[in-house]
Parts: C-alpha cells; structure tokens; sequence
C-alpha cells in the first residue's frame, strides 16, 4: 500500500524529527537527492497557488524530477471522469500525486484510489506541508523545537489545525487564540482560548494567517474582520512573547489586517525563510514517502 500525506497524524514523532533534521540537510546541500531522477511528480491544482507550486515544482526539479503541473480545468475530471479513474491514470505515470483541493472527499477519495503515494497540498481542513515548514523554520531559529511555544492568533482555519497536529507531535506547546465561531472545534492537543493577549505570554512564536478568502461575500468579510480585529499580530502583541520570540505568517498576508507592514517587513519575523522552507520541508517529505 503506498503511504499518503493528507493530514500529518500519518508521521510518528521520530520520523517528523528525522524529516526535520533531513530538510535541514537538503537546505544545506540542495542537490544531494536525485531520488526523482527520470520520474515525474504529478501535481493537481484545483486553486491558485504561489509558494505550493514554486516550492514543489523546484523541489522536484532539484531532486532531478518532473514536476507535472495540472490544473483541474484541463483535465477530464471537469466532463464527468471520477475521481477513480483519475488516481488510477495518475498511478500509472507518476511517482506521487500531490493535489490542492477544495473538497476533503476527494482528497481522501483520490488516496483510496491511488496506487502512489499522494500529498495534501492544500485543503479545506489542513496544510500539513505548510506546517513542516513552520517547524523547519522554529528549528532554524532556535536551534531546536521541543519544550518551545507556538501561540497562533486568529482563524482557527487548516493552517491552525496543522500547526496543532504536527506541532504537537513534534514536541511543542500550542496555543490557538480565536474569537468564538471561528475558533477550532477539536483541540487536537493545542491549547484553545479566546484570549490573544494570553496565547501570546512567554511564547517563542507568534503566528498568524488570513482573516478573509476569496469566497467571503462583502458582508461575511466585514463581519470577519471585525470580529478578528483584536487579534491582529503587532508590535505590542510581540512584546508580551518570549525575548527573541519571531513572527510567522503562511502567506498571502493582507498588512493592516491579521498582521502589521511593521512585523511581516520588520526584523522580528521569519516569514521569507519560512516561504522558502516549504520547499526543503517537502523535498524531505518525499524522500520519505517514496523511500
């Protein structure tokens, strides 16, 4: 049976350690895996994507792959052909199907179906990929990431939910800070409360995302906006953090709204090195699935 990725609770902790501590070393000697070589990488994209696709398409390129970008329009899938069919298609020319979705049916669908490992890499309930990078990241600038504090502030939305899955499990304190209806509905080992001021004491890391989609209508938008408001990442908020403590942000940001032009920019944040970590997180993350 191949080994998919779709939420992170598929890793133990010794092997989100040692993907860790692999990433690091791709980070450091970026051609030293070429265990794509002559192989593609099947990569489905039924949104826009910045860092997801930049990320995986170079990653694989360095590890002397194709990365096979699709969008969903292009495929037959938009004239009726089932997901099935798809994954078994796929199956047969790609190594590994990665799929940003909108739908976790058929996300899940597509790994039933699937005869290659396939990786989430986006859906309505997580973005373990982007959370391999966050811990790559914290690594970075700590040195290590058990014992450390993660407070995030704002929607308890799939990159919450990521960050309290893997990060658990990877030794940290979290800590999710949103107002009631946005707040996540399973704790799933992080710490929850409604009070950002709170989340925020003594924490290593100080971590946001997007208040509003693409899909919010006008009113739903405005609605978010003021009821996330007080949980703007800042200057002040940082200051009740841990000394040293950095910024974080999976990006796209709106300045002004979840986060300051004075943190995403500033020198208290780690958000460039944490855009370019997604791509030595998921190099090592394939290794791992394809062994």
């Amino acid at each position: 049976m191949p080994r998919h990725f779709l939420t992170g609770e598929e890793l133990t902790a010794p092997e989100l350690h040692a993907l860790l501590d692999r990433a690091m070393a791709l980070k450091a000697t970026p051609w030293a895996s070429r265990m794509f070589e002559g192989r593609t990488v099947a990569l489905l994209f039924e949104h826009p994507s910045t860092r997801t696709r930049t990320s995986m398409e170079a990653g694989v390129a360095e590890m002397g792959g194709h990365p096979m970008v699709l969008r969903a329009n292009e495929l037959q899938l938009t004239r009726g052909e089932s997901i099935r069919d798809t994954a078994l298609v796929f199956s047969r020319h790609a190594a590994v199907i990665g799929l940003r979705t909108g739908s976790e049916e058929r996300l899940r669908e597509l790994a039933a179906h699937a005869e290659v490992p396939v990786v989430n890499l986006l859906s309505p309930g997580h973005h373990p990929c982007q959370a391999l990078a966050d811990l790559l990241t914290i690594r970075e600038a700590f040195g290590d990431v058990e014992g450390r504090v993660l407070a995030y502030v704002g929607d308890g939305n799939n990159v919450a939910r990521s960050l309290a899955i893997l990060g658990t499990l990877a030794g940290l304190e979290v800590r999710v800070a949103a107002p009631a209806g946005h707040q996540l509905p399973e704790a799933h080992g992080a710490v929850l409360t409604d009070d950002p001021a709170k989340a925020a004491a003594g924490a290593d890391v100080l971590y946001t995302d997007v208040w509003v989609s693409m899909g919010d209508d006008a009113a739903e938008a405005a609605a978010r906006r003021e009821a996330l408001a007080p949980y703007r990442l800042d200057d002040a908020l940082l200051d009740r953090a841990a000394p040293g403590a950095i910024a974080l942000h999976c990006l796209p940001a709106h300045p002004g709204e979840e986060i300051t032009e004075a943190v995403l920019y500033g020198g208290r944040q780690r958000i460039w090195d944490q855009a370019e970590n997604r791509r030595h997180a998921q190099k090592a993350l394939l290794e791992l699935l394809v062994g």
